[in-house]
């Protein structure tokens, strides 16, 4: 019996393991926005699965799977123009839109057009994920970034 009541402390460590973090870019407000979701299974994992959630509400949202990545991973957002945006993750790079937030694609190389201005990055401070905007120039063509965790 007292092995039981026991049980539930010993899993406790494991249930408490699975890191599930997200960071918004908002682009100009909160109903349009591009948000990364981090989900690392055990904090000893050196990899970490990630995904984009395109956003233009109330038209549309939808989910789009990156894939597995290094835990500490950066992710670059770039503005190319007309709502569509480029995801640089390291070597891989994915183009996302929010017209209709149907449109996702892995990129093989960079465009000819160019990647367009940095907006800002995803990446792990201090154990959080989050949303560092880049310094805006006046040619930026998104608009200003705002940060939300």
């Amino acid at each position: 019996m007292l092995r039981d009541k026991l049980l539930p402390l010993w899993l406790l460590p494991l249930l408490i393991a699975c890191s599930d973090q997200r960071a918004a870019f908002e682009i100009g407000t909160s109903q349009h926005s591009l948000t990364l979701i981090r989900v690392q299974n055990f904090f000893w994992d050196k990899t970490a699965d990630y995904s984009i959630v395109a956003a233009r509400m109330p038209d549309c949202m939808r989910r789009h799977e990156i894939g597995p990545g290094g835990a500490e991973s950066r992710v670059e957002v770039y503005a190319p123009g007309n709502d569509a945006w480029i995801l640089k993750q390291g070597k891989r790079m994915f183009v996302v839109e929010t017209r209709s937030c149907e449109g996702f694609a892995r990129l093989e190389a960079e465009p000819e057009s160019g990647m367009g201005p940095l907006q800002g990055v995803f990446q792990m401070r201090s154990g959080t994920l989050t949303f560092v905007p880049a310094p805006q120039s006046e040619d930026a063509t998104a608009g200003e970034a705002t940060v939300r965790q």
